[in-house]
């Protein structure tokens, strides 16, 4: 199965410049947790979360308009191509502990986002209940403290 097949096709950006509270309607409006940030058309630089949001604005003493997506964005993005075997992509999510992933084509620019959700979705045949439930496993599993591991190399 290719990741075209089940991504969300379309999906909601913003652009680099935008406030966090830009951010947080598009999300609100859109029901969506994750926006790809663009620049240059719709090429890709980052992604921002909820999450990234909640906490910027608790750990700033300012409004979240006067505070762009820039300022907090992840700037690590790992992508997938539409073309991609959905396995590559499952793969990637296990490997990075990410539970979505903007889909590019070859000149970068955006063409959805493949979550989690559309794999759980999407499980049965083409994508079997053990590939999901690993790929859960792997983005879920808590990174063992450096002391606790120091600890276990001895």
């Amino acid at each position: 199965m290719k990741v075209k097949e089940i991504m969300t096709p379309n999906a909601k950006a913003i652009w680099l410049t935008e406030s966090l509270a830009d951010a947080a309607q598009i999300m609100w409006e859109n029901d969506c947790g994750v926006l790809p940030i663009i620049k240059d058309g719709r090429k890709v630089i980052g992604m921002i979360t909820d999450r990234d949001i909640c906490m910027a604005a608790a750990m700033r003493d300012t409004n979240p308009s006067h505070v762009s997506v820039e300022e907090v964005m992840t700037r690590q993005v790992y992508f997938v191509n539409p073309e991609d075997d959905i396995d590559q992509a499952l793969q990637a999510m296990q490997e990075h502990k990410i539970r979505r992933l903007p889909v590019v084509n070859t000149e970068g620019e955006l063409e959805g986002v493949l979550s989690m959700n559309d794999v759980v979705l999407n499980a049965g045949d083409s994508i079997g209940y053990d590939k999901v439930v690993k790929t859960y496993q792997a983005i879920c599993q808590h990174p063992v403290p450096a002391a606790a591991s120091a600890t276990a190399a001895v």
